[in-house]
């Protein structure tokens, strides 16, 4: 099996409608090396993950990433493998 991974505690503040509580999360160190290289002077592990969460709620994003002549062209050519696979079916289903 693979090698033993090291885990870490990082301590969240969980903010709920009755109060705050301070909840502790078990990480693998790879994931705590990752919040730590996202992690801005003076923020929480908790601020991190919110910022995180909050650029991941944005459904928006990578929409517009292609021009419409970029995108007209992936259009096409998916629309042509589509034919191309549609053909060579009916090929196969002819030889039976």
């Amino acid at each position: 099996m693979g090698s033993a991974q090291r885990l870490y505690f990082v301590n969240i503040d969980v903010n709920a409608r009755m109060g705050t509580a301070d909840e502790q999360i078990r990480v693998s160190d790879a994931v705590k090396r990752a919040l730590d290289r996202r992690r801005r002077e003076g923020e929480s592990y908790n601020d991190v993950l919110e910022r995180m969460l909050d650029e991941d709620r944005d459904l928006l994003a990578g929409f517009g990433r292609w021009s419409d002549d970029h995108a007209e062209r992936v259009r096409a050519a998916r629309e042509r493998s589509k034919q191309r696979s549609k053909e060579r079916m009916r090929r196969l289903g002819n030889r039976e």
